[in-house]
């Protein structure tokens, strides 16, 4: 596969600024191909009234812009207004564990309704004095129905290792993978910075090692031992080896620029985001200059 088939998307939870109508305009305007939409109250709120309604409405304006969708489960406070991303898969209170898997349910099913190619979501951090051994307990146990609902609605469930929480890396993936069985609805969303900031292997060798596993990408710069997501070009990442790697895996679903922190700039980095992924897909400038080249010869013979 050439990297000029690789399908780029913005995140919503880096466009919180704008309304959802207006920021599916704004990247279908672009020239995105889809978007990483993020379930929080100020766009597709999974919890307030009518949410049938609105899913279909949001479902008229993905068809009609043309773009594709995955269904991000990063908000901050969408179950809890005082705890950050709580309560976690991971809490010790087991209602709060049941109410996270039943916005992931939730989810899934929102995933399904809108056409998405699959549902993100991350295993939260150990809460203070919770053992390994317990920590994953509950995780597979909390995640259980959701890949029910994920295996019924044949929509991929894709966790994401992030740093600080008890899936970190790639290799606490496949531990929580076989914990569960390997069940084929579980897969992978690789993070690009995150392999930057983390891993032992460069992000371009990452992308080669999760390509089986691959359901879910997110993109954006970051350096070595911080996390902290950056604009392209402010960090460390060459992303040439990167895309090309992502390529040449076959991954036939969105890569999803992630800038949660930077909405204050979005619909300006959304753009610069999208010329800078397409000018760093490798053969970029050969191919600018074939269509240079093409319209002088069409100019010459006019």
């Amino acid at each position: 596969m050439s990297p000029d088939t690789l399908r780029f998307g913005y995140g919503t939870n880096g466009l919180t600024d704008l309304r959802l109508t207006d920021a599916l305009g704004l990247l279908a305007d672009l020239g995105y191909d889809g978007v990483g939409l993020t379930l929080d109250h100020m766009h597709l709120d999974p919890l307030a009234p009518d949410l049938a309604v609105r899913t279909r409405e949001v479902a008229r304006r993905l068809d009609r812009h043309g773009l594709g969708v995955t269904i991000e489960t990063g908000a901050r406070y969408v179950l809890d207004p005082r705890r950050k991303h709580g309560p976690s898969l991971l809490d010790p209170d087991p209602a709060g564990r049941a109410a996270r898997t039943r916005l992931l349910i939730l989810a899934v099913q929102i995933a399904a309704d809108l056409g998405a190619h699959a549902v993100h979501c991350f295993s939260g951090v150990t809460p203070e004095g919770t053992s390994d051994d317990v920590a994953w307990q509950r995780l597979t146990e909390a995640l259980a129905p959701v890949l029910d609902a994920a295996t019924a609605a044949g929509i991929p469930l894709a966790v994401e290792p992030e740093p600080g929480h008890l899936v970190a890396t790639l290799a606490d993936f496949h531990h929580l993978r076989h914990a569960l069985g390997s069940p084929e609805v579980l897969g992978l969303t690789l993070d690009i910075g995150h392999c930057q900031c983390l891993e032992a292997e460069p992000p371009a060798d990452c992308v080669r090692a999760a390509a089986p596993w691959l359901r879910h990408v997110q993109i954006e710069d970051m350096r070595r031992g911080v996390h902290e997501h950056l604009p392209f070009g402010d960090g460390e990442i060459d992303f040439p080896p990167v895309l090309e790697a992502l390529a040449a895996t076959g991954y036939q679903g969105l890569t999803v620029v992630e800038l949660p922190r930077h909405s204050h700039a979005g619909p300006r980095l959304a753009e610069e985001s999208l010329d800078f992924l397409r000018r760093a897909c490798p053969g970029a400038g050969r191919a600018a200059r074939g269509r240079a080249a093409e319209a002088a010869l069409e100019g010459s013979t006019s």
